[in-house]
């Protein structure tokens, strides 16, 4: 099959056209910088579905393309949202223009009871727009997703790390299903052509039901760190999450609504991608160790 990958700088992006091309696809990379496209024999094309600019070329003659696009940048009129419905309609009419039969897209868990963050509606309106465009795709749902160059996954191990007392706010006691970023990818790999799946939205998730306060206190133990922490009664979204992203040398723009979406249980519902797709899912155990292994082969982690 020709494969269009957008996002492919990206950790998934990455690890994903690796699998594809190792299995002897065709493969488009779409990029606003195709330079920055490292994967060998990938076919580098310059676009941006914000601007639709190079969105003809990297789609033609192709069978499936995967929206890996997650845009957090703001527009001149509006929020990122707006920024990111505009690239994903832009994207899901060339799609259709061109005939590509399968879209893939990767979004995030909704919660089950709870009101949804404006950052989980904003994937929740991009895969509506591409499910809608071209009828046989198919969206998968995940949470955090564990691997060396996640940012979700990074920026936890620098707190960890870099906290002497980890402070704990309410949204530590909420649950969800992380997934090991290797399980991600064989599922977006199996989401090419898998048969029953088109025009449905899948929960992507791992073995393991933990709260967010149990992944730090399982990634604190791989780490060995034996730091203590702290529960905090109360919490202001907006300066907590800024401090955060300070502490851990991310940018503030990615940290604030991904920590928005923090207030509720993210638990999969029936619909579940793994035994649908064939895919057997790793326990987060073997993910963290994995991923940290993975990072301290590129770089060294103080607290280790």
């Amino acid at each position: 099959m020709r494969i269009l990958v957008t996002g492919i700088t990206g950790f998934v992006g990455t690890a994903l056209a690796r699998r594809l091309a190792g299995h002897g696809h065709e493969l488009v990379g779409m990029s606003r910088d195709p330079a920055r496209i490292a994967t060998a024999g990938v076919e580098a094309v310059a676009g941006d579905a914000t601007s639709g600019a190079g969105l003809e070329e990297a789609l033609a003659g192709v069978d499936v393309a995967y929206y890996l696009i997650h845009s957090m940048e703001r527009s001149v009129n509006g929020s990122f949202a707006d920024t990111e419905l505009q690239g994903a309609r832009n994207f899901a009419a060339a799609a259709r223009r061109a005939g590509v039969r399968r879209i893939a897209y990767l979004g995030g868990l909704v919660p089950l009871d709870a009101p949804v963050s404006p950052h989980l509606a904003s994937r929740l309106a991009v895969e509506e727009a591409l499910l809608d465009a071209v009828p046989d795709s198919v969206a998968l749902r995940a949470s955090i997703v564990i691997g060396a160059r996640s940012r979700s996954f990074r920026f936890l191990v620098r707190l960890v790390e870099r906290l002497p007392v980890m402070a704990l706010p309410p949204w530590a006691q909420f649950r969800t299903r992380p997934i090991d970023g290797r399980d991600m990818v064989e599922l977006l790999a199996a989401a090419a052509s898998a048969p029953g799946v088109a025009g449905r939205s899948l929960d992507a998730v791992g073995p393991d039901t933990l709260s967010y306060g149990g992944m730090i206190d399982r990634i604190r133990h791989h780490m060995l760190v034996g730091r203590g922490s702290l529960r905090l009664p109360v919490t202001l979204p907006t300066v907590s999450s800024r401090v955060a992203a300070v502490i851990a040398g991310e940018d503030p723009g990615l940290i604030e609504p991904l920590m928005g979406s923090l207030g509720s249980d993210l638990l999969p519902r029936d619909e579940q991608a793994a035994p649908l797709l064939g895919v057997r899912t790793r326990s987060f155990d073997r993910a963290v160790e994995r991923a940290l292994r993975d990072w301290e082969a590129q770089e060294e982690l103080a607290a280790r």
